[in-house]
């Protein structure tokens, strides 16, 4: 069993550099004709990164895949949001990984792994992946929950269902009533306090979740980029596609935390919207057409969907 004492913030760090690395390779060799472009950066206040991104691939129409060890003191927004009163120095590293692709009938896809430490001693992991079809097909979204919840088996029964929920609730846009996509898992705030009832699980247990969350990323998204990539489709298809972009861009601004925390904490402006699609387009008051294929999509863009 690994001590506590072995899981710093160095080691965690230095997981998430290579987690960067792997998953960059593994989608360059799937896409075959995009690579990936690095932008090395420098944070003023503390710390910096590695902004990946790849446009204009064989599958991946622009794709963005960020490393970041940001550190300093905390902004008076963030120490509201964790209920701190008194001034202290944040740590805060991880991955953050959105991919647009080309084809309609390949679903867009995101994953978030992070850690974050205060200089009071609190430190938490958190992330998850979701996953967001343009068209929602059933075996494609129980495939992609089945994955989940074996990853999250190996840790914890508990894990899956309570993580698919939170995932519901997190990944909701309100202003639509509709779910940003099919879900997936997410977590925050997690330490051994705060793992589901009954549940013990030390820092390096968390730790060893999050690498295998993290390590699931690529053979996930390059399956639906084998299986997918070649599906036919025409120019409605490519409209609804700008259409649930537009949805996305709207959960990112309006409803994201992490956008949020990285434009409170004066993060990079260019890595934190990384994630926005080349296109998206607004049509007023749109409506599909009755039993389309579109219509089914948004009536499985609901909270409680059991995949599994």
């Amino acid at each position: 069993m690994i001590s506590d004492q072995l899981i710093t913030k160095e080691t965690i760090t230095a997981f998430f550099a290579d987690l960067q690395d792997r998953i960059c390779q593994a989608l360059s060799q799937a896409d075959g004709v995009g690579t990936f472009r690095e932008d090395a950066w420098e944070r003023p206040g503390g710390g910096g990164g590695r902004s990946r991104t790849l446009a204009d691939g064989a599958v991946i129409e622009k794709g963005g895949v960020g490393f970041s060890a940001v550190y300093g003191e905390a902004t008076e927004a963030t120490l509201r949001s964790l209920n701190l009163t008194e001034a202290a120095e944040f740590y805060a590293t991880g991955v953050s990984i959105v991919l647009h692709p080309n084809n309609p009938m390949v679903p867009i896809i995101h994953m978030n792994v992070r850690y974050f430490e205060m200089s009071t001693g609190h430190n938490w992991f958190g992330g998850g992946i979701d996953l967001t079809p343009h068209y929602v097909v059933d075996e494609d979204a129980r495939w992609f929950h089945q994955y989940l919840k074996t990853v999250c088996d190996r840790h914890n029964p508990d894990y899956y269902p309570k993580f698919k929920t939170w995932a519901d609730d997190y990944f909701y846009i309100p202003h639509r009533q509709e779910t940003r996509g099919v879900g997936g898992i997410f977590f925050d705030y997690l330490k051994p306090t705060d793992t589901p009832e009954g549940a013990s699980a030390s820092k390096a247990d968390l730790f060893a979740f999050v690498q295998d969350v993290g390590n699931a990323f690529a053979p996930i998204y390059t399956h639906y980029m084998h299986q997918n990539r070649d599906l036919p489709f025409g120019e409605r298809e490519k409209n609804w596609q700008l259409l649930r972009r537009g949805r996305y861009v709207e959960f990112n601004l309006v409803w994201d935390r992490g956008t949020k925390f990285g434009l409170e904490t004066n993060g990079r402006t260019e890595s934190i919207l990384m994630s926005m699609p080349p296109q998206a387009n607004w049509t007023y008051d749109f409506k599909p057409e009755p039993q389309s294929r579109e219509e089914q999509t948004l009536h499985l863009l609901r909270k409680g969907v059991n995949w599994v």
